[in-house]
Protein backbone atom coordinates (compact mmCIF):
# COMPACT_ATOMS: atom_id res chain seq x y z
CA UNK A 1 0.00 0.00 0.00
CA UNK A 2 2.59 2.15 0.34
CA UNK A 3 3.55 2.12 -3.14
CA UNK A 4 0.22 3.20 -3.69
CA UNK A 5 0.22 6.49 -1.78
CA UNK A 6 2.88 8.02 -4.31
CA UNK A 7 1.08 9.85 -6.89
CA UNK A 8 2.18 9.07 -10.23
CA UNK A 9 3.49 12.28 -12.31
CA UNK A 10 3.94 12.86 -15.76
CA UNK A 11 7.35 12.70 -15.25
CA UNK A 12 7.67 8.85 -14.30
CA UNK A 13 4.75 8.17 -16.34
CA UNK A 14 6.58 9.48 -19.04
CA UNK A 15 9.95 7.70 -17.97
CA UNK A 16 7.98 4.53 -18.12
CA UNK A 17 6.76 5.09 -21.37
CA UNK A 18 10.26 5.49 -22.14
CA UNK A 19 11.48 2.25 -20.46
CA UNK A 20 8.68 0.69 -22.70
CA UNK A 21 9.96 2.11 -25.72
CA UNK A 22 12.79 0.39 -24.87
CA UNK A 23 11.44 -2.78 -25.85
CA UNK A 24 10.76 -1.74 -28.98
CA UNK A 25 14.44 0.23 -30.08
CA UNK A 26 15.35 -2.57 -32.23
CA UNK A 27 12.12 -3.17 -33.84
CA UNK A 28 10.98 0.00 -34.86
CA UNK A 29 12.21 2.97 -37.33
CA UNK A 30 14.73 5.68 -36.12
CA UNK A 31 11.54 7.88 -37.21
CA UNK A 32 9.27 6.15 -34.58
CA UNK A 33 11.06 5.94 -31.99
CA UNK A 34 11.68 9.93 -32.34
CA UNK A 35 7.63 10.47 -33.06
CA UNK A 36 7.73 8.27 -29.70
CA UNK A 37 9.75 10.68 -27.62
CA UNK A 38 7.62 14.31 -29.18
CA UNK A 39 4.68 12.53 -27.84
CA UNK A 40 6.00 11.60 -24.51
CA UNK A 41 7.41 15.08 -24.01
CA UNK A 42 4.44 16.47 -24.97
CA UNK A 43 2.83 14.71 -22.56
CA UNK A 44 5.42 15.43 -20.42
CA UNK A 45 4.73 18.74 -20.28
CA UNK A 46 0.98 18.99 -20.36
CA UNK A 47 0.32 19.59 -24.08
CA UNK A 48 -1.73 15.83 -24.60
CA UNK A 49 -3.33 13.82 -22.73
CA UNK A 50 -1.34 10.17 -21.42
CA UNK A 51 -3.92 7.98 -23.69
CA UNK A 52 -1.94 10.01 -27.16
CA UNK A 53 1.38 8.39 -26.05
CA UNK A 54 -0.39 5.09 -24.60
CA UNK A 55 -1.95 4.87 -27.98
CA UNK A 56 1.00 5.17 -30.38
CA UNK A 57 3.14 2.87 -27.65
CA UNK A 58 0.22 0.23 -28.39
CA UNK A 59 -0.11 0.92 -32.34
CA UNK A 60 4.18 -0.27 -32.29
CA UNK A 61 3.29 -3.24 -29.76
CA UNK A 62 0.26 -4.66 -31.92
CA UNK A 63 3.58 -4.64 -35.05
CA UNK A 64 5.90 -5.78 -32.81
CA UNK A 65 4.51 -7.60 -29.80
CA UNK A 66 6.33 -8.36 -26.61
CA UNK A 67 5.57 -10.89 -24.14
CA UNK A 68 6.61 -9.04 -21.26
CA UNK A 69 4.76 -5.57 -21.88
CA UNK A 70 1.57 -8.07 -22.87
CA UNK A 71 1.98 -9.15 -19.37
CA UNK A 72 1.79 -5.82 -17.39
CA UNK A 73 -0.73 -3.83 -16.43
CA UNK A 74 0.25 -0.36 -17.04
CA UNK A 75 -0.67 -0.62 -20.68
CA UNK A 76 -4.17 -1.26 -19.83
CA UNK A 77 -4.79 -0.76 -15.77
CA UNK A 78 -8.55 0.03 -15.93
CA UNK A 79 -11.39 -0.28 -18.40
CA UNK A 80 -11.38 1.94 -20.93
CA UNK A 81 -14.81 2.99 -20.61
CA UNK A 82 -13.74 5.12 -17.28
CA UNK A 83 -11.51 7.61 -19.65
CA UNK A 84 -9.30 7.98 -16.70
CA UNK A 85 -6.58 8.66 -19.22
CA UNK A 86 -8.00 11.73 -20.88
CA UNK A 87 -7.77 14.46 -18.98
CA UNK A 88 -4.89 16.88 -19.70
Amino acid sequence: MTCLKAKASRKRHANVLMHVMGYLKTKISSDDKQELIEVMDKYRLGQVPLIVPITLMKHHLRRYPDDYIDRQYYMDPYPEELMLRNSV
